[in-house]
């Protein structure tokens, strides 16, 4: 029987476990330039023995910044302050992945240093606040991207992932999930455009196929994983036929040949999460619906079954850096404090012990 902490072979890239940690936003970069820092490189470092680590969201261009002290892929500063982190993971015998994120119509003009306002599949805006410098905002209407716009967003994926592999990286998540700018292409909601990359399904899944299609192109499919989280209604997303759209999503990259699919359950849908599996040719990484707790031991079992490849813990990688070997011994574990989830020092960051 296989287990999460048996290794695998992740199309060439070997991990020590089936224990992966999820990407979590931090919003610990340092200003002005969005570059990591060292303490970044030691709250990775400290998670190594998870078998793929998978980045907090990067944005692949300025524009694509949604929150305070998000980290970049874009400068040259940037790719030097992610090799000390990927240096340092390595050194500790991990295995790291950049989750390339741009956020959208998830952002605000005072991130950005010329007040560009956010873009967008069409200018809709999103309900709710995001997290400045100068404190939460409501978000505004983005602009929506022209076609050559969309385009050059495209190569902007693009070149994030040859700086990923540049800065020492594994390979590269993309981030379509979560409500975030690949998303928005995806549901209807948020995507009323009424040219060809909007209205039918194929044209709705056609800017996440295309962005696939070139990170591929750039770095090889061995080095890049797709995230997806159907259903999810997270930064005011709303979708109409979500089983016909992630269907059609899945056979359009089948050609691919990704590394890996990563599933974020953002409700009970195991119906799709399981049909999406079934589609997929390469490595299925589930994070897994559990609504009143953080992902646990009771969900090992779901590698066990042959449900996922490998499950993907948020919250309980954050409090414990050293989750596989506490799965492994039954506990015990730490509490996370929320209060220190996003920006701050090295509380509640760096500091939560391993065991003895």
């Amino acid at each position: 029987m296989t287990t999460a902490f048996d290794p695998i072979d992740l199309a060439g890239t070997r991990l020590a476990n089936r224990i992966a940690m999820a990407p979590m936003t931090r919003n610990r970069a340092a200003a002005p330039g969005m570059v990591p820092t060292d303490a970044m490189a030691a709250y990775y470092a400290q998670r190594a023995s998870g078998g793929l680590l998978i980045s907090e969201g990067i944005q692949p261009s300025a524009i694509g910044q949604g929150y305070a002290y998000t980290p970049g892929l874009h400068s040259a500063d940037q790719v030097a302050g992610w090799r000390k982190v990927t240096d340092a993971v390595h050194a500790a015998g991990g295995r790291i992945f950049a989750q390339i994120m741009h956020s959208g119509r998830i952002g605000h003009p005072s991130l950005q240093a010329d007040g560009q306002v956010p873009v967008a599949p069409s200018a809709i805006a999103a309900p709710g606040q995001t997290f400045t410098y100068e404190g939460p905002k409501d978000l505004v209407v983005p602009r929506e991207l022209t076609e050559a716009e969309i385009n050059d967003t495209i190569a902007d994926y693009s070149s994030a992932a040859r700086n990923a592999i540049d800065a020492g990286f594994d390979g590269v998540e993309i981030h379509g999930a979560n409500g975030y700018l690949i998303h928005q292409f995806l549901a209807t909601g948020s995507n009323q455009r009424t040219d060809a990359w909007g209205g039918s399904v194929d044209n709705r899944i056609r800017f996440a196929v295309e962005v696939a299609t070139a990170v591929t192109d750039a770095i090889g499919a061995h080095r890049t994983g797709l995230r997806v989280s159907p259903t999810n209604t997270f930064n005011g997303i709303a979708e109409e036929g979500t089983e016909a759209t992630y269907r059609a999503l899945i056979d359009a990259i089948a050609p691919l040949g990704l590394a890996y699919l990563h599933v974020c359950e953002a409700g009970p849908i195991r119906d799709i999460s399981t049909d999406l599996r079934k589609r997929f040719d390469g490595a299925f990484i589930l994070n897994p619906y559990t609504p009143d707790r953080p992902t646990g031991l009771d969900e090992l079992s779901l590698i066990e079954d042959g449900t996922a490849d490998i499950l993907a813990y948020g919250i309980a990688f954050l409090a414990n850096p050293d989750l596989p070997a506490r799965l492994a011994a039954g506990g015990p574990f730490n509490e996370a404090d929320p209060s220190t989830f996003y920006g701050g020092d090295e509380r509640g960051f760096t500091d939560y012990p391993a065991l003895g």
